[in-house]
């Protein structure tokens, strides 16, 4: 089934870790071996499993993170080192493209063109990508989002784990900043769609309450089957589906597992089905499956240990058609969940 991931940090990974997006997943896993890190030695991701996975297309990010007065996550001291390192990210990106292992998206014409050689010869078209920030820190200054927007970036969101400039995000209430305000602002003279993951209650709702601007949720889970503010409510469900918007369900396991302890859990406590019930979970809200899709995070900073115990690498996905087919999902209903939302959305939104 053609794919299109909603929320991968490919870029993280590659310059943080060190690690060769290029090699196998073998060949990565050889490399990382014996290291105690988190998440290392255990990764799911790579090029050449994406093109296993049949992800043609996936929504990939730049981050970087500044700490905060107050805040014990860690980060940068500066906005313009965030930026720098964003900037180094989308260099590695730009530097795959040229080796044709990538391609940047931008538009509808770059993103129809892309689509129909995929379909025409998948062996041998490079995977698109279409640019996402998470978590805004690296806008140096709400302005500079018409910069980030000339150099490709086309979804952002305000806020990753705890405070960021503009936002409250995972575990941190509050709601958007002053500069938060004024970067939403700022976004309504683009094209530029508000990705509402990882936003805490006040500032989710001061968002799109402020925001006429297109939504979606790169990779969120469904809060009604695991509690915590990571997880969105019905109420917030309706609204984005009011919207149009699209939600990627995530494959981190701690999203998919009431009272899940990270490091502590054992992964064999959820499977791809607990994905399923998430996706299902909108689709009853919405009525249809219009509005579900996939956004697996696969290699945020976690391996196979905090994965379903059926997923080893990201193209084990694929065994979820099966699940949705029995659970009387139609071919169509399914193709929308794997490709045709995350397509319907962009070329709504580039039209």
């Amino acid at each position: 089934m053609l794919t299109i991931d909603g929320h991968l940090d490919l870029a993280m990974n590659a310059l943080n870790w060190d690690r060769d997006y290029k090699a196998s997943i073998d060949t990565i896993r050889q490399h990382e071996a014996g290291m105690t890190e988190k998440g290392r030695g255990v990764n799911t991701v790579s090029l050449p499993e994406l093109r296993k996975a049949e992800i043609a297309v996936c929504y990939a990010t730049v981050i970087a993170r500044v700490q905060q007065p107050d805040s014990p996550l860690k980060g940068y001291r500066t906005h313009e080192t965030a930026y720098s390192q964003s900037m180094g990210q989308l260099a590695w990106y730009r530097e795959l493209q040229r080796q044709g292992e990538v391609r940047l998206l931008h538009d509808r014409a770059e993103l129809d063109a892309h689509m129909a050689e995929w379909e025409a010869d998948p062996e041998n078209t490079p995977i698109g990508i279409i640019l996402s920030m998470e978590g805004a820190d690296p806008v140096v200054e709400p302005a500079q989002i018409h910069h980030w927007w000339d150099e490709g970036l086309r979804v952002i969101s305000l806020a990753h784990y705890g405070p960021s400039k503009y936002a409250h995000g995972t575990s941190t209430p509050g709601p958007l900043t002053d500069a938060g305000r004024e970067i939403l602002d700022e976004m309504s003279g683009t094209n530029m769609i508000l990705d509402v993951s990882h936003l805490n209650d006040d500032s989710f709702w001061e968002a799109v309450e402020r925001f006429k601007g297109p939504l979606l949720a790169s990779h969120s889970n469904c809060r009604e089957l695991v509690p915590g503010d990571r997880q969105f409510t019905d109420d917030m469900i309706r609204h984005l589906i009011e919207r149009d918007a699209v939600i990627g369900a995530v494959m981190d396991s701690w999203m998919l597992y009431p009272g899940y302890v990270r490091g502590e859990t054992d992964r064999s406590v959820t499977s791809l089905s607990d994905v399923v019930d998430n996706i299902d979970h909108v689709c009853q809200l919405a009525g249809n499956a219009s509005h579900a899709a996939i956004g697996t995070d696969l290699d945020g900073g976690y391996g196979t240990e905090q994965c379903p115990k059926d997923l080893d690498t990201i193209a084990d996905i694929q065994k979820m058609t099966g699940m949705l087919s029995d659970r009387g999902y139609s071919q169509a209903d399914i193709e929308n969940i794997f490709h045709g939302n995350w397509l319907r959305l962009m070329r709504r939104v580039w039209g």
